[in-house]
């Protein structure tokens, strides 16, 4: 098998696994917090404490990818990940269980940036939305886990046990395999020298950095509210069942997914900025129709269509990264987006948590057609302003 074939192979496998705990726990977690005797929104804190770790590692990983190769980095933190979700099916205390939450995304964070920062350099865009695809794919299945075991009478620890013993099969694969990363492209024409890299300070003096975290922030919280909370208000608001709910934000991490897939064959071809304000612009109409519910089917689709109208959206911004910040900035850049979309993904979640704690479980709908729409100003903002830092004229 060819090295970039292989490697290509190597890092969706990696994203599968950084996507299934991520489709876990929102199915599993109306279960999980009656075991524990917590309330509704404690959901936030454990995603706080999944956030902490994942900021960590991803904030350091420029300076992580200098001390270790990918490969060994890819290797560790996916053993870490199958060691903290084993430890969710054992945890028989709340404290133990956020102690796992915060090594899964200590792992996460570090797979993620260093992949994406790997990406950056040496992917097409094409094979940048495949790679996020597979992030789909474990998000997709996730769910499904969940759902069978709850629906056969077992208990949900039963859906981590059989994910993190998959994990410990891919950690063992990846310890395999290390040896086989280097400074490859993968579908980008050529290989790609990683440039000297700037120092963060400098880099985060750059007002576009800042407006390029807070784009990943929201974002990140959009794609995780809907993803952790449309269970609850689907099966505690509207009365659907356990089984309709879990299909559902299946069928929501699916549409994230077959988007991704499809965009990655045009993706060379079409002019990316337009692609994702028009992508974005749908996101707004989906969450229109999920909220207002003109009837039980055109919610169903608006979740769908926020899915697939997301689809595109994270690995394009990677993409465009380098050429917004230049080379010399762009690992380090990529490093704190991914730290934002962490720190999106857990403060926006447990925001949206304590409205519906305290106002209702109908807030869920509303805030996701609120950060669809601060998203869409944000992204045009960063166009506008990458492109004049640039020094160049978009087509929009």
């Amino acid at each position: 098998m060819p090295r970039s074939t292989l490697l290509a192979l190597l890092a969706f496998l990696a994203f599968i696994s950084l996507g299934l705990p991520d489709g876990l726990l929102g199915v599993s977690w109306p279960s999980m917090r009656l075991g524990f005797g917590v309330p509704l929104d404690a959901l936030g804190t454990l995603v706080v404490f999944q956030t902490l770790g994942y900021l960590t590692s991803s904030s350091l990983s420029g300076r992580l990818l200098r001390v270790l190769p990918i490969g060994s980095v890819l290797a560790l933190s996916t053993l870490a990940a199958a060691l903290a979700l084993l430890g969710f099916a054992l945890a028989a205390h709340w404290p133990l269980l956020l102690a796992c939450g915060f090594v899964a995304g200590l792992a996460g964070g570090a797979v993620d940036a260093g992949l994406n920062a790997y990406g950056a350099r040496h992917f097409s865009a094409r094979v940048l939305n495949w790679l996020h695809a597979f992030f789909g794919v474990g998000t997709t299945l996730g769910p499904l886990i969940v759902t069978a075991v709850l629906t056969s009478g077992a208990a949900w620890r039963w859906s981590y046990v059989i994910v993190g013993s998959a994990q410990l099969l891919l950690a063992a694969t990846f310890f395999a395999t290390r040896g086989r990363w280097a400074d490859v492209a993968i579908g980008a024409g050529g290989p790609a020298e990683r440039p000297v890299a700037a120092r963060n300070r400098d880099t985060l003096r750059r007002p576009i950095v800042w407006l390029t975290m807070a784009t990943f922030f929201v974002y990140a919280g959009s794609e995780f509210v809907v993803a952790q909370w449309s269970f609850t208000l689907l099966t505690l608001h509207r009365g659907e069942s356990v089984a309709t709910g879990g299909l559902l934000v299946s069928l929501y991490w699916g549409s994230l997914m077959v988007g991704r897939v499809l965009f990655g064959i045009v993706a060379d071809r079409v002019p990316l900025t337009r692609t994702i304000t028009a992508c974005l612009a749908a996101s707004v109409v989906g969450a229109l129709l999920f909220w207002l519910e003109p009837t039980r089917m055109l919610s169903f689709l608006g979740l769908m269509i926020i899915g697939a109208a997301f689809a595109p959206v994270f690995a394009t911004l990677i993409i465009l990264t380098p050429r917004w910040v230049g080379p010399a900035h762009a690992d380090n850049v990529i490093g704190f987006q991914i730290a934002a979309a962490g720190l999106g993904g857990a403060s926006l979640t447990a925001a949206v948590g304590f409205f519906a704690e305290a106002a209702g479980l109908a807030t869920i709908g509303v805030s996701v057609l609120v950060l669809t729409l601060v998203l869409l100003g944000l992204y045009r903002v960063v166009v506008w302003r990458g492109d004049r830092a640039m020094g160049r004229t978009a087509q929009h």
